[in-house]
């Protein structure tokens, strides 16, 4: 019984040993430093939209379509000025660039599944993510203009 039971225990404790945490190479400290550096600004996400140049005059028509658009399809989830289900919106140009908002409301399961900064965003918001509203280039565009008046 003695002989059964010592290879027994240290098989034991080889297996508890290899069930630990282990360090592999997606969840690597640089990997996790150069993510946690990186300027959120600088992130265009993943999307239609590479590049987006705002005019300095703010589109007063465009921010009408834009306020309609977003009281229509994202009040559910979103309030323009207090993080609700999801983040508020003002003041969002000052934490990310206008393609990655542009690429959030055209695009948010890629998003979601591959951009690490809106899988941070996802787990800060208790799991809830942005549903596809299907809008057109030219809607979202609208209601990037109307977070700009925020």
């Amino acid at each position: 019984m003695k002989k059964v039971f010592i290879p027994l225990f240290f098989m034991m404790i080889s297996l508890f040993n290899s069930c630990g945490n282990k360090d592999n190479s997606a969840n690597s400290d640089s990997d996790k430093k150069a993510t946690e550096t990186t300027d959120p600004k600088a992130d265009k996400g993943i999307g239609p939209v590479t590049s987006l140049t705002l005019d300095e005059k703010i589109d007063e028509a465009m921010v009408k379509k834009g306020q309609e658009i977003f009281q229509a399809k994202c009040t559910a989830c979103h309030k323009p000025d207090v993080k609700y289900i999801g983040p508020a919106p003002k003041g969002v140009l000052d934490r990310r660039s206008p393609e990655f908002v542009m690429n959030m409301i055209l695009n948010p399961e890629k998003m979601i599944a591959e951009n690490e900064l809106t899988k941070k965003m996802v787990g800060e918001n208790n799991g809830a993510v942005m549903a596809n509203q299907n809008l057109t280039k030219e809607e979202a565009r609208a209601v990037l203009e109307y977070f700009r008046t925020l």
